[in-house]
This record gives C-alpha cells, structure tokens and sequence, in this order.
C-alpha cells in the first residue's frame, strides 16, 4: 500500500505468490459486448503489471432489471467470457445486484513468483522509458457522448481498449532488463509517471512528440471535449511536472487525460531497449513507443519536452 501498487501480493511460499486485483465501472462504450470486453481487459492488467498470470476471475454486476432488457447484460457477459478465453483466464463465479447504474468488472487471482515480481517502484539513471498503447482515450469517450468523434476514431479507440496487455507484459519480464511497470488508467500518464518516479527516486524525462496519441484526441482537446477527470489530474500531479512551453496545450491535456485500460509503462535497461521494441511490434504491438529516459535520482519528477 506504500507504494500505491497495481495489486495486492500474499506470498504463499518461496516460489509462489499470489496477485489479487478488483476493478470495475460504468460503460464507456455503446456496444455491450465491447464493454465487457474492456471491463476484462482493465481488470486483468494489474495482474500483467505486476509481472504475474492472471488465473481465475469471478464477475462483478450491477444492473438495473427494472429498465434494462437481459439481452444487454447477456452481451456484457459474452464480451467478459470470450475476452477471458483469450487470456486463458477461468472464470468461477460472481455475484450481481439490482442497482440503477449498470456497472461491471473483475475480481482478478493470478501468481507470480516472488523473485520475479514486479512493481512500480524500480529505475536507475540511463534507463529508458516505454509506452505500449496511446493515450487520449477519455477525451474522445467525452467527445463521442457528445457525438463529436468520428467512428473511425471510435473503432480505433475501443479496439485498444478491449486488447490485452499481456504480450508487452510477457517480453518486457523476458528481456531481462525490466526495473518497473504500471499501467495508464485514471490517473492518466502523467499521474502514474509521477507516482512511479516518486517510489522510485528518479527523475524522468518525456518526450512529448514521441508520445502515441489517438487520432484526433489533440484536435477533440482543443475543442474542450476534456472529462473533469483530466482536470483533477492536472491540479494534484502538476508539483511534480515541468512542462516546456514549447508544448501545446491541447498535448498537454492529452498527458494529463484519464485512461480506460490503457497500456503499460516500461522502465527499461538501455541496453535492451531497442530489441524489446522491435519484439513488440514483431508481435503486434504496434503503438510502443520509446518516449523518454530516466535523467537521475530525485524526489520524483517529470520534465516534458
């Protein structure tokens, strides 16, 4: 709890460990089935940020059987199913209540060894900084609501969000050079950047234009499509970011933005670096990014360039 991990870990014995996360929330998306395949996917990735494998599930559910039809909730459930196959996950129960706002997650179980686990406190000077998926995606969420963002976008978005982030977890812990990870959810990336860097104490430098952003997020930004969450980021984690000037607004918004499963956040060996990101994009990771590096030891902060 010190250290704001992704999940909790019990060590069981001296060669096993188990994980154990929960998630859930509200739909993000129109399509049923496409949130519940999102809702899995962000549940599960606390257990690949911790370098562990998830194991078995059980399903949260909250749903209003008064005003809404179970053919809306039987979609849910079939985009949570068919994304836990995928990620070779058991599903062994759950529990649902009668409640006005539907809402649905995971209660995640997985394992790790405990030499082999990974936190979000690790890095030293020299080290390089990944990120495995673009950022931007509440904003356009708060511009399709408004029925601002074009489908194409849409498509894009949701499709990033239902994926895995599984692969990059697995080559990262293979490279053999992974000192620290998290992943990009509410916080958005520059607030998980900063509790990452403070339980490190380290200093970090961003590139801002290698960042991988949405199509559009910068242009729905400017035009104020920006969830209050953005807003809150931005007053509580701004102390410990300096941001040139040279950085447009609208990028900066992006930065601050609040995720819905987004992608992983590598601290990385140098040396391994540019072979890890060739493995991932050989294996379909195609929006890693190498956006920056860690610059010394400090109390934690960001500077963005």
């Amino acid at each position: 709890m010190e250290s704001l991990d992704d999940a909790g870990v019990y060590k069981l014995t001296d060669d096993l460990a188990i994980i154990q996360t929960i998630d859930f929330f509200t739909p993000i998306v129109d399509d049923p089935y496409m949130f519940g395949q999102i809702a899995v996917a962000n549940a599960l990735s606390d257990v690949y940020t911790m370098g562990g494998k998830p194991l078995t599930a059980m399903n949260i559910v909250c749903f209003p059987i008064d005003t809404m039809d179970l053919s809306i909730l039987k979609d849910i459930l079939l985009g949570g199913i068919d994304k836990m196959r995928e990620a070779n996950v058991t599903l062994v129960g759950g529990h649902s209540i009668n409640d006005s706002e539907l809402k649905y997650g995971l209660s995640v179980t997985g394992v790790v060894h405990p030499d082999k686990m990974i936190t979000n406190s690790g890095g030293v000077k020299g080290d390089k900084v990944i990120l495995t998926k673009p950022l931007g995606t509440g904003i356009i969420n708060t511009a399709a609501k408004a029925e601002m963002a074009d489908e194409e976008t849409i498509k894009t978005v949701t499709a990033s969000m239902a994926a895995l982030n599984n692969k990059a977890s697995e080559l990262a812990q293979d490279s053999g050079g992974l000192h620290s990870c998290t992943d990009i959810t509410g916080f958005g990336f520059l607030g998980h950047a900063v509790q990452l860097v403070k339980n490190s104490g380290i200093s970090v430098e961003i590139d801002s234009s290698a960042v991988p952003l949405f199509p559009d997020a910068t242009d729905l930004a400017a035009q104020g499509m920006c969830p209050a969450g953005l807003h809150r980021n931005r007053d509580f984690y701004s102390p410990w970011v300096e941001i040139s000037d040279s950085v447009p607004l609208n990028v900066q918004d992006v930065l601050y933005d609040p995720q819905t499963s987004g992608g992983l956040l590598l601290i990385v060996e140098t040396g391994i670096a540019d072979e890890l990101m060739e493995k991932l994009k050989l294996t379909g990771v195609n929006d890693a990014a190498l956006i920056g590096e860690v610059t010394g030891e400090s109390n934690g902060q960001i500077t963005v360039v």
